[in-house]
């Protein structure tokens, strides 16, 4: 069974950071991670993506202070996350895409980790 497990969500005053991880398991094929984040009353939104080509992207929002990276060995994605602001308060959630040969794009999601900046 695939499963997306993250860890490293928390409280955390403004300027302040967090690392967040992101565990794959049984996953394989896969051909992007990312990290997404949805705040009350707001849309899911991308904050970063990484593709196998190491192809990053980042939501004009974090740029500069999120880095996203991955542990091949150890089928782990990161969210380094510096400078944090209140409006980063968020459930946020890991994803990776997989594609096969022949095969439709699959899309998967972690069950989400709170983010909350505040003083």
């Amino acid at each position: 069974q695939v499963q997306l497990v993250e860890s490293g969500g928390g409280l955390v005053q403004p300027g302040g950071s967090l690392r967040l991880s992101c565990a794959l398991r049984n996953i394989f094929h896969i051909y992007a991670v990312g990290w997404y984040r949805q705040a009350p009353g707001k849309l899911r939104e991308l904050v970063a993506t990484l593709t196998t080509d190491d192809i990053t992207k980042y939501a004009d929002s974090v740029k500069g202070r999120f880095t996203i990276s991955r542990d091949n060995a150890e089928k782990t994605v990161f969210l380094q996350m510096n400078s944090l602001k209140p409006e980063d308060t968020a459930v946020y959630y890991c994803n990776a895409v997989t594609t096969v040969p022949g095969a439709p794009v699959r899309d998967y999601w972690g069950q989400g980790t709170q983010v909350t900046v505040s003083s």
